[in-house]
């Protein structure tokens, strides 16, 4: 009788199921992580505008009312480069600005279809305050 090399269907059966199983458990624990890595990407920008805002109130007593050039001829945008990462997967945004007492709100929206769509709108005001609390 000659000896038969492989592997039968009922093993291969067997590795396709562990593997299943291993993607089933790992898949959604990458996506979070990708999540948690894009929202630490967003959150991070929005602390770079909140201290550009701090520079721009110094210099021209006012807060900036755009994070980037909008255009409109003046000179009250910040003219911060939005980082790829971040404008792939959020709208971010300073939609309020108040001149007495000066304050302002930065907001990053998830973009629709992006992999952060369904998650949290974070915003972060000139007091420091980070809504929503849980996400920061």
């Amino acid at each position: 009788m000659k000896k038969q090399y492989g592997f039968t269907l009922i093993e291969l059966m067997v590795v396709v199921a562990i593997i299943a199983i291993l993607a089933a458990v790992a898949y959604p624990s990458y996506t979070a992580q990708v999540q948690k890595a894009k929202r630490s990407a967003v959150q991070q920008f929005m602390m770079e505008i909140a201290l550009a805002q701090d520079q721009f109130i110094l210099d021209t007593m006012i807060y900036a009312d755009s994070v980037g050039d909008d255009g409109d001829a003046t000179a009250d945008d910040l003219n911060l480069t939005i980082p790829a990462e971040v404008d792939d997967n959020y709208a971010v945004t300073i939609p309020s600005v108040t001149t007495s007492p000066p304050s302002y709100l930065i907001r990053a929206v998830p973009k629709t279809g992006s992999q952060m769509a369904g998650t949290a709108t974070l915003e972060l005001d000139s007091d420091g305050t980070k809504t929503p609390a849980d996400e920061w």
